[in-house]
């Protein structure tokens, strides 16, 4: 039986025979794609040949037309939403390679429908009487006629059945990459897993497209021939392309004789690991089964995107990756009572399995297995706790409140969507719109994957000058070694505030590896267009200016602002200082995970799993320093091999894609070695002095500093000189400033404790009142409300429980306070033990009342609490509180 490692290989060396390139993997995390929050498909790396921006793939040097690879893909979210799937069936996942092969302009239907039938059929000898082909079969709204010459193709380049080729809808055989763009029609490879009993007693045919785990599609064939243009309309491509996709994790299945995924060579040693560590065998519970395909699916998806940069957060691509790792935690807890961090353990079986095809995991194996087991360890902290409100909160109701669900968000760390499944899994449903409604309220960060999207501003087309349309990607970038170029224009097309302008050659640097753009002016003639911005788009330098070029022929003297770019510099080449400096103070695990560099200062994010302390700051800011003082002078290497500078142990990002040819920054060969495309001083003293000015968390095992050098930093030294100086006056001239500081704090704290105190007794005070002025609603129903100023919701609680020592029955309390300010109410209940037995409990009247002022809450029955929007409600709490407790007998 082959091997899911040699299904793999088998797969790109039959398309390397086929002259395409084997191309990497990109990284899970697109590097330049913002309409993307996860690489989701194996053509995300090549969109810019399908919107025309280039017209081949570039890779070592060489231009091609042709491409292959596998692909890993993470879906989580919008169309492409399998999570819910996940564990449950037996196909979908949430991270998944995707075997691929590409035609940029080059071959079309014809070889695309051949080879695929050729690797299936004749090298892997899959059963031709089980494939079913599908084809486009038109669409009247578009004006498309079915697909026919796929149909043809299908009859003559193979020996498919004709009666399995099957014409099906624009919905399941038409591929459009957005509302606008390159699209096509698209043809599918199906396969029949049933039995042969099965496929005697129906038609595979009708199965196909029916959501039947036992029939499913191996393999799409994409055909690019058209553009939607806006409106709807589509016109055909110049270069038709050919985009296909094939499921790895099925593909392997079904080579290895399998009816599920889970039972391929691709999961069993990750499950068989799981299976171990939860003291089961796999196969002999169906609710254990499951936890144990949620678990070793999600190992895959978190720990590749850490290792691709998407640590634990609680925004964007970081809060998927939590939501996906503390959904794998529950079901451990809940169905194989794993009760310490375990995921963390699985990470090794993955990277061994894994480290031939996609070595990044194994390179920062130690990295990945401690982030995941700091997050591991910060929700199991809580997660039992949580189950244990749910269960509660779950007892007597239908629907979920959207409050209990935020508190278990907000005190407990549970993802909206582990509250749906737990819901879910027990009949119930969830109030969502409240729950957004307290997320948006307490301005949680949840909401980053609505940030992802696409550059809609008006552009005009590319106005060709010096140049044609192949030639704009081929600026000379000379800010290396000048300052000023006398430049031509190769292109230029309105912008929405101004003019985007290609230039033969620049030495403007475009914003790349956290180094921010250079800027500076555009000289022609008379006319002077500032350059705001410069960015690399699909290889091209772009200058964004503040206006359109009066006189386009002209040659222009392109000149940046070169004190703005010294101090970039000075912050760029610290940058390099630091990161050396924090490997020898903090341990060689420390690996660069973002950066920025300006002129104002650089900031720097790195994998460690603690607080950096503050005599380790002081060490590195010192060693920094002294390699200021030394006067390093800079080691400038622009094409050295990548195999070079790898064996010289240069420092390189992992997800970053080198060429053969690549440039080295060297400090003293045995301190600082890079791989850097950036500006830098020629020697270390230019920079002046270092000063750290922040130190603080990013995400899970990610660290961030901030620091300043050069010009900023003297500005620094001189504002904290003018801040001592201004302390030390106001002390006085005989009073240490450190003592007179912490006098005043002791001070401070006496003051606060004294006024708390002064609260609390007004506060009991007004209790007392409002028990003497109790009312009964009813013989043996007495009623003590009211209005406590400048109370909070801790306050309310405390004057509850001294309320029920006091009244020991046949009383309901309810207390309310506001804050008018912030538009926020502060409901109490409390309830004595023997109206709770007549049915009197104190969760669902502060419920209850609670929606008066437009909020919502519970808790126990004996006391509880809620929240309100409406403080000029509350006093209606008062008049309808009895009515309210008269109706819970």
């Amino acid at each position: 039986m082959k091997t899911s490692a040699q299904i793999r290989q088998e797969f790109l060396d039959f398309f390397k025979k086929k002259q395409h390139v084997i191309t990497p993997s990109a990284p899970v995390v697109p590097k330049s794609d913002p309409t993307l929050l996860f690489t989701n498909a194996g053509m995300n790396q090549f969109k810019p040949v399908f919107l025309g921006d280039v017209e081949t793939y570039e890779q070592d040097g060489k231009q091609w037309k042709r491409a292959a690879n596998s692909q890993k893909c993470i879906r989580v979210s919008g169309k492409h939403n399998d999570l819910e799937e996940v564990g449950h069936d037996t196909y979908h996942h949430t991270l998944f390679e995707m075997l691929g092969n590409w035609s940029f302009g080059d071959y079309f239907k014809k070889e695309a429908i051949g080879w695929a039938w050729e690797l299936l059929v004749k090298e892997w000898g899959l059963d031709p009487d089980r494939l079913y082909a599908t084809v486009f079969g038109g669409d009247e709204q578009d004006g498309l006629d079915a697909d026919e010459e796929a149909v043809e193709l299908w009859k003559s380049e193979t020996n498919i059945s004709h009666d399995h080729i099957l014409r099906c809808s624009k919905k399941d055989n038409f591929w459009e990459m957005g509302e606008t763009g390159p699209c096509g029609p698209c043809s599918e490879i199906h396969i029949d897993l049933r039995s042969d009993e099965e496929r005697k007693k129906s038609d595979g045919a009708l199965l196909v497209n029916a959501d039947d785990p036992r029939v499913m599609e191996i393999w799409n064939l994409v055909f690019i021939q058209f553009n939607r243009m806006e409106g709807g309309l589509l016109k055909p491509l110049p270069a038709k392309h050919v985009d296909t996709g094939m499921g790895f994790e099925r593909i392997c299945a079904v080579l290895q004789n399998k009816t599920s995924n889970y039972d391929s060579d691709v999961f069993t040693p990750v499950i068989q690991e799981i299976a171990k560590k939860a003291g089961k065998t796999y196969g002999d519970d169906e609710k254990a089964d499951i936890a144990m395909r949620v678990i070793a699916d999600h190992i895959r998806a978190v720990s590749f995107g850490i290792t691709d940069g998407a640590s634990p957060s609680n925004d964007g691509r970081g809060y998927v990756i939590r939501r996906i790792l503390r959904r794998a935690v529950r079901y451990g807890w809940d169905s194989l009572g794993l009760r310490k961090p375990f995921m963390f353990d699985l990470v090794p079986v993955l990277a061994k399995q894994f480290n031939d095809v996609f070595p990044e995991l194994h390179a920062q194996l130690n990295y990945v297995q401690n982030v995941i087991k700091s997050e591991e360890d910060s929700f199991l902290k809580t997660l039992g706790s949580g189950i244990s409100l749910f269960e509660d909160i779950a007892k007597n109701t239908k629907v979920i409140s959207g409050d209990d669900a935020f508190k278990l968000h907000d005190t407990y760390g549970f993802p909206i969507d582990l509250t749906h499944l737990m819901a879910r899994e027990r009949g119930l449903s969830v109030d969502e719109k409240r729950f957004s409604e307290l997320m948006q309220e307490q301005k949680e960060r949840a909401r980053a994957a609505g940030r992802f999207a696409a550059d809609a501003s008006e552009k005009g087309e590319w106005i060709f000058v010096h140049g044609k349309e192949s030639d704009i990607t081929n600026t000379v970038f000379t800010g290396y070694d000048s300052v000023e170029e006398d430049a031509k224009i190769l292109a230029w097309r309105k912008s929405k505030n101004g003019a985007e302008i290609i230039l033969d050659k620049t030495p403007f640097y475009a914003e790349s590896g956290g180094q921010v753009a250079d800027t500076g002016v555009l000289s022609g003639g008379d006319q002077h267009l500032a350059v705001k911005d410069v960015q690399k788009v699909d290889g091209r330098y772009v200058h964004f200016t503040s206006d359109i070029p009066g006189n386009p022929d002209a040659v222009f003297r392109a000149a940046i602002d070169t004190a703005r770019r010294t101090e970039i510099k000075k912050h760029h080449t610290a940058t390099h200082l630091v990161h050396a400096a924090l490997r020898q103070v903090l341990g060689t695990h420390v690996v660069q995970k973002g950066s920025l560099v300006n002129d104002e200062k650089l900031r720097f994010d790195f994998s460690h799993f603690e607080a950096v302390k503050p005599d380790q700051l002081d060490e590195i800011e010192q060693l920094v320093n002294t390699k200021i003082q030394e006067n390093i002078p800079l080691t400038e290497e622009r094409s050295v091999s990548l195999e070079e500078a790898r064996n010289r142990g240069a420092m390189m990002l992992f997800g970053e894609k080198y060429g053969d040819k690549v440039r080295v920054i060297t400090f003293d060969k045995s301190y600082s070695v890079e791989l850097c495309g950036g500006t830098h001083v020629n020697y270390t003293g230019e920079i002046g002095y270092f000063r750290f000015t922040m130190e603080t968390s990013v995400a899970a095992g990610i660290r961030r500093i901030e620091a300043v050098s050069g010009r900023k930093a003297d500005e620094v030294l001189r504002n904290e000189k003018k801040l001592i100086a201004g302390i030390k006056s106001a002390a006085g001239a005989s009073i240490d400033p450190i003592e007179y500081i912490e006098n005043l704090q002791n001070e401070k704290k006496q003051l606060e404790k004294a006024l708390e105190k002064t609260k609390r007794e007004s506060a009991v005070g007004a209790l007392d009142k409002l028990i003497s002025d109790a009312k009964s609603i009813e013989p043996g129903l007495n009623f003590v409300g009211g209005i406590v100023e400048s109370g909070d919701m801790n306050s309310l609680k405390q004057l509850g429980y001294i309320a029920l020592n006091q009244l020991e029955k046949e009383t309901v309390i309810i207390l309310g306070t506001s804050d008018k300010e912030n538009g926020k109410v502060y409901l109490m209940a409390a309830v004595t033990e023997d109206l709770i037995k007549k049915g009197v409990k104190a969760g669902g009247l502060v419920g209850s009342l609670a929606n008066i002022v437009g909020g919502g809450g519970g808790g126990q029955p004996n006391l509880a609490t809620a929240g309100g929007r409406i403080p000029e409600k509350l006093p209606e709490v008062f008049e309808k509180a009895p009515e309210v407790i008269k109706s819970m007998f």
